[in-house]
């Protein structure tokens, strides 16, 4: 079995503006999500928003300089994750496929294989 990193991007801005009852429902397609996917998934969360981040990067000096925020400005943010166990990409795409987020029209899923330790 292989671990997979499953990223969920969307607009900030429209996941701001749902309704309380477009939040239940989102609320309830991860509970499903996470029923159907059972044991694979080893761990996830949802993230606060991306203006809450902090960024490190090297400073003219070359020590590490923090700054508020992501790196980019993007339309699209990380907005939570899922790690899963899944026997092969195929898997982890079959069940990446079922997050609302993949169809939603507002954002994606971008699914990556995390480096096993030898």
């Amino acid at each position: 079995m292989a671990r997979y990193l499953i990223l969920i991007y969307g607009d900030e801005q429209a996941w701001d503006a749902v309704s309380p009852q477009e939040l239940q429902e989102r609320h309830a397609a991860h509970v499903a999500f996470a029923a159907t996917a059972g044991p694979a998934i080893l761990g996830g969360a949802q993230l606060q928003p991306a203006g809450t981040a902090t960024s490190l990067r090297a400073g003219a000096d070359g020590r590490p300089t923090p700054t508020d925020g992501p790196f980019l400005e993007t339309k699209e943010v990380l907005g939570g994750y899922y790690v899963v166990e899944a026997s092969d990409l195929d898997a982890a795409i079959a069940m990446a496929s079922r997050l609302r987020e993949v169809t939603a029209g507002n954002g994606g899923v971008e699914i990556r294989p995390l480096v096993e330790p030898n």
